[in-house]
């Protein structure tokens, strides 16, 4: 039975530079041709910390002058809406299907009074030891801190997303059956000003931007991607338990207990909860990118529901 499924796909999964960038993403375009094969309607997000980082820190340290944080967020939307849209095409058409892919410079809705904006946590760009990360804040008044042991990165505040500005282009594409590629990096941060619209620097998190979008869009599935196959409790421990099928109920109980990593699997489960909850017959899957069509065949991933 054909559906509507949002896929979120992870930055870091996007490479670090243009060239890898590039042909990463002609593995990632398989599996999401698979299920525009099989007739469903795929609807893709997608991340960018290390890549708008990576912008950002590039003209804040170089000859020319700092580019807004938005509009760095704009730039990273482009081109990794490039890589991905040619890569998709050229497998669709590899797979006789002349299917029109776009990818849409998205803007999304946030309260300025959101407390994320008093807390910066959201990690972006490359790691760096402390000697680089003091230089680098030094010299650019960066907020930098320690990331999973790894080294330091530059962290910006990671507001909660209300509303997807361009919501009716996008259902407008869906209807024409286009391949749509949207909220990219979690999309462009924006206040409502009365009828003006003002970026700011913040990285809204891709998997709180997908959930708006699926429910926006009346999606019957929400893919959050992530590096494994399903949701583990005690994740790494002698006890851990890998979920199949969990109720919403269930999953608001395993996060109060503590069982995820606030900046690894915690907003993927949020995401897909709230998805869940959003509406009659909706359901997030949490899986890895190879999984997907099992997972959509119920075959295998983590799926959540109400």
């Amino acid at each position: 039975m054909k559906k509507r499924i949002v896929v979120a796909l992870g930055g870091n999964a996007l490479g670090n530079t243009a060239q890898e960038q590039r042909e990463l993403v002609r593995q990632t375009a398989v599996p999401i041709v698979d299920l525009i094969v099989e007739g469903h309607e795929v609807v893709i997000a997608h991340g960018n910390g290390p890549q708008v980082g990576m912008i950002n820190l590039a003209f804040d340290c170089g000859d020319v002058p700092p580019m807004p944080f938005p509009e760095c967020g704009a730039m990273s939307q482009g081109y990794i809406g490039y890589h991905l849209q040619n890569a998709i095409r050229e497998e669709l058409l590899v797979r006789g299907l002349n299917k029109p892919v776009v990818t849409i410079i998205t803007q999304v809705v946030v309260d300025k009074e959101d407390p994320a904006f008093q807390n910066p946590t959201k990690p972006i760009g490359s790691f760096y030891s402390q000697e680089q990360a003091e230089k680098i804040a030094e010299q650019t008044g960066f907020t930098m801190r320690e990331d999973a042991g790894r080294g330091y990165r530059r962290v910006v505040a990671s507001p909660r997303p209300t509303a997807v500005v361009e919501d009716r282009t996008v259902k407008a594409l869906i209807r024409e059956g286009q391949v749509v590629i949207t909220v990219g990096g979690g999309g462009i941060p924006v206040i409502r000003e009365g009828d003006h619209l003002e970026g700011v620097a913040a990285v809204i998190d891709k998997d709180f931007a997908s959930e708006v979008l699926a429910a926006m869009i009346d999606a019957d599935y929400l893919i959050i991607l992530t590096a494994v196959e399903k949701i583990a409790l005690n994740y790494g421990k002698p006890n851990e338990t890998w979920l199949d099928k969990v109720t919403v109920a269930e999953m608001e109980q395993y996060m109060e207990e503590g069982h995820f990593a606030p900046g690894s699997m915690l907003p993927k489960v949020e995401a897909s909860v709230a998805f869940a909850k959003s509406g009659p017959g909706r359901t997030a899957l949490v899986t890895s990118l190879e999984n997907a069509r099992d997972g959509i065949a119920g075959k295998t991933g983590t799926h959540i529901s109400m």
